[in-house]
């Protein structure tokens, strides 16, 4: 499934989550919640759901040609790992964010669900939007950095 959309949404006082009706029945067979694998120093931290299929994909890809013995190899497969967490939908279809994740992506109460194709993320709320407002100015610039002429 491709995750498509912008949905608000507020975190109960245990930091559950409802997952957007359309989204239920992927998310059905588990779930990981990961940080997001942001690169660039100062680039918005969210919080990334998953299925478990579609992470495993991504960390092998992204592994995949690295030398298992190199430090640095061992650092992203550690980040990748160690700061996931795998879990299912309750009976109301939601999953709690564990607090590592809620403190890595700067969450409260206030947050925004957008698809981003391959998974689903969890933006604080007030960043989501200076984000997105900053992300519109620039998309000429992005897409002519790119090669492309849209």
């Amino acid at each position: 499934m491709t995750f498509r959309g912008t949905f608000e949404h507020a975190l109960d006082a245990k930091h559950r989550l409802t997952i957007p009706a359309k989204f239920r029945a992927a998310l059905s067979d588990g779930v990981v919640l990961a940080p997001s694998h942001e690169v660039q120093t100062g680039a918005p931290r969210t919080v990334a759901i998953w299925t478990p299929e579609a992470y495993d994909q991504y960390t092998t890809s992204s592994l995949a040609g690295l030398n298992p013995f190199e430090p640095k190899a061992r650092e992203l497969k550690r980040f990748f790992f160690n700061a996931s967490f795998d879990t299912e939908l309750d009976a109301a279809n939601r999953v709690m964010i564990p607090a590592p994740l809620m403190d890595y992506a700067g969450l409260d109460k206030e947050v925004v669900v957008t698809g981003s194709g391959e998974c689903l993320e969890v933006w604080d709320r007030t960043r989501y939007g200076q984000n997105f407002e900053d992300v519109l100015t620039r998309i000429p610039d992005i897409a002519a950095s790119l090669g492309h002429t849209a």
